[in-house]
């Protein structure tokens, strides 16, 4: 099976930590429907997003292993198991709630974020005065969380993008190779903006260089953005907003200012229009236009009244 590094270690994560536990000491060809749905149940008591997922995983491998002749024909116990409702979580900030993002990056990177000590540790006596406790955060952190808002791109496209990669004439970033695989993620004025005001580090191709700790780190990108995020977001008043929503947020912006589904798509790399089609709800106004137009139609012939005017019947002589 050929998989994504980052989906054969999501895959690898279910099976050593979810299924082996329970199903290790029997052979594939022996699990039963029965053994699958336990287990499914078992993880769905707290987790019943991650159960699906390893049902979707188990399916997979044993749909393979019948491919390559490893299992019997058609063998799948997996097959059948009814999944967990799912519903999808999708946050769009609006525009409030990015004025407020928008001012805890400015303070961020310019006065600092203001941090809180524990005043009952012993340490406490030795720490700033409350006005002077502000941190500033790191420049390509701060940066990286613009350009995930202005490109509606996934965390690990941005984090793990080449400076080799970008097109300045064009204003892309062309990926050889994401979750869709090749990718070119479109650059507006502002992200641009934020390419070219960033340094680029001696040794280092990745445009978001990671902590080089040791000669191991050196030439690495950066890992994440936790820290960071879980700063700005709590100087936002934003808790729970996750990186992953900065990405909706951008196509509902588009979504809302009637810019089509497929051009959505494109621009967020969808491989397909249905994964595109959770944000057409959003823009509202065709829908509306169209209700308007039937309604005034209607509107029209209920309020029309039968004219009242007498008109006088005239005699065959031509005497009223």
């Amino acid at each position: 099976m050929k998989k994504k590094a980052s989906t054969a270690a999501l895959y690898t994560h279910y099976l050593t930590g979810l299924v082996i536990p329970t199903l290790g000491s029997k052979k594939a060809g022996s699990v039963s429907h029965g053994d699958i749905a336990k287990l499914h149940g078992a993880i769905g008591k707290t987790r019943p997003v991650t159960a699906n997922r390893v049902v979707a995983t188990l399916s997979g491998l044993f749909s393979y292993g019948a491919k390559i002749g490893e299992l019997p024909h058609d063998f799948n116990p997996a097959k059948g198991i009814e999944p967990y409702k799912e519903r999808p979580r999708q946050r769009y900030l609006n525009p409030v709630e990015l004025a407020r993002l928008g001012d805890a990056l400015h303070e961020a990177e310019t006065i600092g974020l203001a941090w809180h000590a524990d005043e009952t540790k012993a340490t406490a006596k030795h720490s700033p005065t409350p006005e002077n406790r502000r941190r500033k955060l790191d420049p390509y952190a701060i940066a990286a969380i613009r350009l995930l808002l202005l490109t509606g791109a996934r965390l690990r496209e941005v984090l793990h993008a080449r400076w080799d990669w970008f097109d300045a004439e064009r204003g892309m970033l062309l990926l050889p190779d994401s979750k869709t695989d090749e990718k070119s993620i479109y650059l507006s004025s502002a992200a641009l903006s934020i390419m070219n005001e960033l340094p680029r580090i001696h040794g280092n191709p990745h445009i978001f260089p990671g902590a080089a700790r040791d000669k191991d780190d050196e030439g690495k990108p950066r890992a994440d953005l936790k820290k960071p995020w879980a700063a700005v977001t709590k100087a936002a008043g934003l808790p729970g907003l996750r990186i992953h929503d900065l990405r909706h947020t951008f196509a509902s912006n588009g979504a809302g200012a009637h810019l089509g589904l497929h051009v959505i798509g494109t621009l967020l790399g969808h491989a397909q229009l249905q994964t595109t089609q959770r944000y057409a709800h959003l823009d509202s106004d065709p829908m509306h236009r169209a209700v308007n137009t039937i309604c005034a139609t209607i509107s029209a012939a209920m309020n029309s009244k039968p004219s009242t005017e007498v008109l006088p019947l005239k005699r065959a002589d031509g005497r009223g």
